[in-house]
């Protein structure tokens, strides 16, 4: 682990326009530079780099932070090998963290276990080029697939020979423990004693992290000799090092292309994805074979939103294409089905049509998911009542798991006019299973946006912000989040900056900073943000600005590991008008004025705006009719009226009175 003050050191030492412009073609624009954009297709120049604040912001795509944000962006590397990639440019020494013996022992186990991987990987490749059996076995088979040297190259393919023994005889020459080579799977222990190679006369096709390490390998059984086989694939087991629930073969060689395409291509095997890529089409996966899992689709969810399921156009392939569907919907991802012509599999299909002739037919013929389950589903049950309505019931629960409202409105109106239904009747069933995914996460102890609930939020920023009331069924939006936004961008911004003073119970004067303030003013009244991340986004901040006289709120924030905290600082701090996005300019002008006055106006109207929606709601429940026949509840009800309209005059006097602030200081 890298220590905190290595962590400074980079950060100071990190140059926003020098490390942007190892990607991008950057030129002055008075006192920022501008370029395009690497992370879209990015024709005009929306690319900003700010050196004065350290921060860079394309106003396009919305992609924006510091320095460390956009080396994880653009090489798509975690937070930690992002330090260390800018470490490495600016030559500072990485000082880690002392680890305990076991941890030590444990990384040391990891660490020899990739050296015995990538050794390996390095030996399969080496036989397939330079070996007799290898060019004439190996290479053959590559060959006749259609694979140039340049692909071959690219993904590290390679060829294990036919004796069962020659991996493991040369491993052990090179020093190689029997231990790693059994823990990685490259051999298993006969009952003699004796290393068994376990990819033997097999093409290799190795599996990477998305950092490229080489975590395992799959290896095909050649043309040749699969008669008779069951398993033309063998694949490594898992390990330490290796999960298979949680790695997707290529996603190292298309990480960028997704990025810069905003859509992954999901196909079925290894040979789909290379031949995807020698025919130009580079944003693409395989999960090897295997249902998908929601580690990889939150893997792949880093990237992009949007995913084309692609397999075999017959019987089989249609069936494919459904499994996991609904594991995608419910963590946010927008679908589409990309059927072949029957016969045909991504390499079979890429080998007989050019680059240009598979992306027009990818455009042509992709269409999205709900519409071609329902169409799907719809030539299956004929005029049979029963089966419309085990359809319905089957739709239905599609869209109940698709996190974001908006998304669930459209397909509820497109659903309901394929399948000749009310709208109504979708919306009641939607509703029915949320609330009834909601009450199982509350019995179960679950927060209501817990993963375990299966109504995870999009990535987005906006929707990770949502409050909790906003993953229930056919949520109403958060009737406080303009006002609460806007206080958050000044704890964003001034967190830190000391702006009262309060005496403690001795008489002593103790400073007291803007996200304090904030945070003693909602308490005194009982309030917290009805934004819950806002909630615990400021928690945090209070908590390091209390105990670090030297904290930063911009900066930890930008550097923050988690990117719902960067991408919300990045959006709130690059530019005082970003916000307009969300709201009328109008609201603006409360950023032209000073600090002091700012922050107890957005406090009063954020209260006001509680009381006035409370009130809304006890004068509703006093026209509820049958409120006649109980005269004590009514009388009760009127009293909490009464009670928030003079609250409501209360805080609407303190509204004209804007120096709250400063007399505290004073």
């Amino acid at each position: 682990m890298i220590d905190h003050q290595t962590v400074e050191r980079i950060l100071d030492a990190a140059q926003i326009v020098e490390v942007v412009s190892e990607f991008v073609s950057l030129k002055k624009a008075g006192v920022n530079y501008k370029g395009l954009c690497p992370f879209h297709a990015d024709k005009d120049p929306s690319l900003v780099v700010s050196p004065a604040k350290g921060l860079y912001k394309c106003f396009s795509c919305g992609h924006g932070g510091n320095a460390v944000r956009f080396v994880m962006e653009h090489e798509q590397l975690s937070y930690p090998d992002a330090l260390r990639w800018l470490a490495k440019k600016y030559h500072i020494e990485i000082q880690e963290k002392e680890l305990s013996d076991e941890e030590k022992l444990r990384q040391s186990e990891r660490e020899s276990m990739f050296v015995v991987n990538e050794w390996a990987c390095k030996y399969f490749q080496d036989v397939l080029q330079n070996n007799v059996d290898g060019r004439a076995i190996g290479m053959a088979y590559f060959r006749s697939r259609g694979f140039r040297d340049d692909i071959i190259k690219k993904f590290q393919l390679g060829y294990s020979l036919a004796d069962k023994y020659a991996l493991s005889k040369e491993a052990k020459k090179k020093g190689f423990e029997d231990r790693f080579l059994i823990t990685t799977g490259l051999s298993y222990a006969k009952e003699d004693g004796t290393l068994h190679d376990r990819f033997y006369g097999r093409a290799i096709f190795p599996v990477h992290t998305i950092s490229g390490k080489v975590v395992a390998f799959g290896g095909r059984v050649l043309d040749a000799a699969t008669k008779g086989i069951d398993k033309k694939y063998v694949n490594s087991p898992e390990s330490d090092i290796y999960n298979k629930s949680r790695e997707l073969y290529g996603l190292f060689q298309a990480k960028q292309a997704i990025v810069r395409e905003d859509r992954c291509f999901m196909v079925e095997g290894y040979t789909d994805v290379i031949s995807m890529h020698q025919a130009g089409i580079e944003n693409v996966v395989s999960s090897s074979g295997t249902s998908l899992t929601k580690g990889q689709i939150q893997l792949l969810h880093r990237f992009t939103n949007n995913i084309t399921l692609l397999y075999d156009g017959d019987a089989a392939g249609i069936k494919a294409s459904l499994r996991g569907t609904n594991m995608l919907l419910e963590e946010g991802m927008n679908i589409k089905i990309l059927l072949l012509p029957d016969g045909d599999d991504p390499d079979s299909f890429s080998r007989k049509h050019s680059a240009k002739d598979f992306q027009e037919y990818i455009k042509e013929h992709q269409v999205d998911f709900i519409h071609f389950k329902t169409n799907l589903l719809l030539e299956e049950i004929g005029n049979d009542p029963l089966k419309k309505a085990s359809l319905i019931k089957d739709i239905v629960e599609s869209i109940a798991v698709i996190p974001d409202e908006i998304t669930r409105s459209v397909y509820i109106k497109e659903s309901a006019r394929q399948l000749n239904t009310e709208e109504r009747v979708l919306l009641n069933e939607i509703v029915k299973l949320r609330q009834k995914e909601k009450e199982k996460s509350a019995n179960q102890g679950v927060a209501p946006n817990g993963n375990t609930t299966g109504m995870s939020p999009t990535t987005d920023m906006e929707q990770d912000i949502l409050p909790e009331a906003d993953v229930t069924p056919i949520s109403q939006p958060n009737p406080f989040y303009k006002t609460e936004t806007l206080i958050i961008q000044e704890i964003i911004r001034h967190g830190e900056q000391i702006v009262a003073t309060v005496e403690d119970e001795e008489g002593n004067t103790k400073p007291i900073s803007v996200v304090e303030f904030i945070l003693m003013s909602l308490q005194e009244d009982g309030i917290n943000f009805h934004t819950t991340f806002y909630n615990t986004l400021a928690l945090e901040i209070c908590q390091n600005v209390t105990s670090n006289k030297d904290f930063n709120v911009l900066n930890y924030l930008l550097a923050h590991p988690d990117s719902r905290y960067s991408s919300l600082a990045s959006e709130l701090a690059t530019d005082k008008y970003m916000i307009s996005k969300i709201y009328e300019k109008s609201d603006l002008n409360l950023s032209e004025e000073k600090i002091q006055d700012r922050i107890p106006h957005l406090l009063i109207d954020l209260k006001l705006a509680i009381v006035e929606k409370s009130l809304k709601e006890t004068k509703n429940k006093l026209l509820d009719p049958s409120l006649k026949d109980k005269p004590e509840q009514y009388m009760k009800i009127l009293k909490d009226y009464k009670e928030l309209s003079e609250a409501k005059k209360q805080i609407a006097q303190q509204a004209g009175d804007r120096s709250v602030l400063a007399s505290k200081r004073n």
